[in-house]
């Protein structure tokens, strides 16, 4: 089947084969080659784990098949908007719906320790009024409040980088959804002090 390739990042390739997104992980030159061998196999296993646990709670692309020679894993691909392209063209109440079904979905990720590792719209796929979450390779398990909060600061700052115009309103939305998290007060009192933390780091 022939492949398309329809993005590049930093550590995969993602091609279209027919329905399906293929994400395969690119060899390091830099790296000793067994040394790349073993942290592309780990990354690969680690999402696929990651998206197979998450998509028992929200809606992500669902896993067909791994294969740990290629450091591939083949997804079901989830054909719809991209938000960070289109977050902005929508409706005030739209936007404000679709933002606290975002926040729902960080709360439900976050109470099974699952911490996305790069939550941005870029990252987010609006099909038949779901938000799909896609790209856990820089995810991981964890149950501690601090990586909880920078998982939502990254998205404050994502917010506003793309969304500039109005990033608050949008990131308050977020956190309406995110108040269904059990740990919702303390994820909230130490985003506060991740935030400070970077205040002082961009002053000094």
């Amino acid at each position: 089947m022939q492949e398309k390739i329809i993005q590049r990042g930093a550590e995969a390739v993602i091609f279209m084969a027919g329905k399906n997104a293929i994400k395969r992980r690119i060899k390091k030159s830099y790296r000793i080659h067994e040394l790349d061998e073993k942290i592309r196999k780990f990354r690969t296993r680690s999402e696929a784990k990651l998206l197979e646990k998450a998509s028992k709670i929200i809606p992500v692309p669902k896993v067909e098949k791994i294969d740990e020679l290629k450091k591939e894993i083949v997804l079901d691909f989830v054909a719809g908007q991209k938000l960070s392209d289109n977050l902005g063209g929508f409706s005030r109440e739209k936007q404000g719906e679709i933002c606290v079904k975002i926040g729902e979905s960080i709360a439900k990720l976050h109470d099974s320790d699952i911490i996305h590792g790069d939550l941005t719209t870029s990252n987010m796929i609006l099909k038949n009024a779901e938000v799909y979450f896609i790209d856990f390779g820089l995810g991981f398990i964890s149950r501690k409040i601090e990586d909880k909060a920078v998982d939502l600061h990254l998205l404050k700052e994502a917010l506003e980088a793309k969304h500039f115009g109005n990033w608050k309103i949008l990131f308050d939305d977020v956190l309406k959804g995110y108040k269904i998290s059990k740990d919702f007060e303390k994820v909230l009192k130490q985003l506060e002090k991740v935030e400070k933390r970077g205040r002082y780091k961009e002053r000094y």
